[in-house]
């Protein structure tokens, strides 16, 4: 025993000398904190998979949940507020309306809320092995994004049916209003994440923010009639919202087209500088997570 216990301590002397706390200040230290997940790239898709499938484990409809959900909601939505509140009758091709604003939002609000709490989700493995452990709310990024491009390929077939798919440069708002929902929602997730950890009442907050941001959302009714109820400079903050941008950014590539919708002023540089504000805020986000995991195994 003695021999394989000094046989293993030479072999851990031999190996390089690796800093698991949090590198150096802002710039320098995000680029060293992306190169240590890129080297654990396979690490994070073993996740994002194992996530995947614990999500619909023992299910007999697997993946389908991830319609059947938005679906409904949809169906509610364009039920209740279209028909019996006369949103419809204002909003030409309401249905595809709805359910771009409701597309976006779901992509951000399942990263958020996923990131948030994968830490505290996953204490067994952060206290047992040392990996990046941004990995865990991205994986949260990535599984979102598989339930995403499941429920934009309904998106697609509906607009297509209800004559709003078109295709031209518009369709680059679309694009561009992913790239800002997940720069914010990986921001945000990635920030919260840690501090869930130190303070576990956080996740049940993000549920609670989350509702109010849909409903702060113009996904169901148009953005000018939010506006046209507020003094000038408190339409300019929410207009400049990143999730209204992205709400608004998707429905003008796949409902304006044809629904006569009125377009926001100038939305690709709205786009553009929140896009850029957002890689600041990820930045932050992710140096104030490097800051705080140190002590994560021991507060769980």
């Amino acid at each position: 025993m003695q021999n394989v216990a000094a046989q293993r301590a030479q072999r851990l002397s031999e190996l390089p000398f690796e800093e698991a706390g949090a590198r150096s200040a802002l710039l320098q230290g995000t680029v060293a904190s992306i190169v240590d997940i890129w080297k654990h790239r396979e690490l994070l898709g073993l996740l994002t998979r194992r996530e995947l499938k614990a999500r619909y484990k023992d299910s007999s409809l697997g993946f389908l949940w991830s319609l059947i959900k938005p679906l409904t909601q949809l169906l509610i939505y364009a039920i209740v507020v279209g028909e019996f509140l006369g949103a419809a009758r204002s909003l030409n091709n309401f249905a595809v309306y709805l359910f771009s604003g409701l597309t976006v939002y779901l992509l951000f609000s399942e990263i958020v809320g996923g990131a948030t709490s994968s830490i505290v989700a996953n204490a067994g493995l952060v206290k047992k092995v040392y990996f990046p452990r941004e990995i865990f709310p991205l994986s949260a990024v990535g599984s979102a994004m598989v339930n995403f491009l499941i429920q934009m390929v309904i998106l697609l077939v509906a607009a297509f049916v209800a004559g709003t798919l078109t295709f031209g440069p518009h369709l680059l708002y679309g694009l561009a209003a992913i790239g800002v929902i997940i720069i914010y929602a990986s921001a945000i997730g990635i920030l919260l994440a840690a501090v869930n950890v130190y303070l576990r009442d956080i996740q049940y907050l993000v549920e609670v923010v989350l509702m109010l941001v849909m409903w702060g959302s113009p996904i169901l009714y148009h953005w000018t009639f939010a506006t046209s109820r507020m003094p000038g400079w408190l339409a300019e903050i929410y207009l400049n919202n990143p999730v209204t941008l992205a709400v608004i950014g998707f429905q003008q590539a796949f409902w304006a087209p044809g629904s006569g919708g009125e377009p926001l002023p100038q939305l690709a540089i709205r786009l553009v500088i929140a896009a850029v504000v957002g890689i600041v805020c990820l930045i932050i986000a992710q140096r104030v997570f490097s800051k705080l995991q140190g002590n994560f195994a021991q507060e769980l």
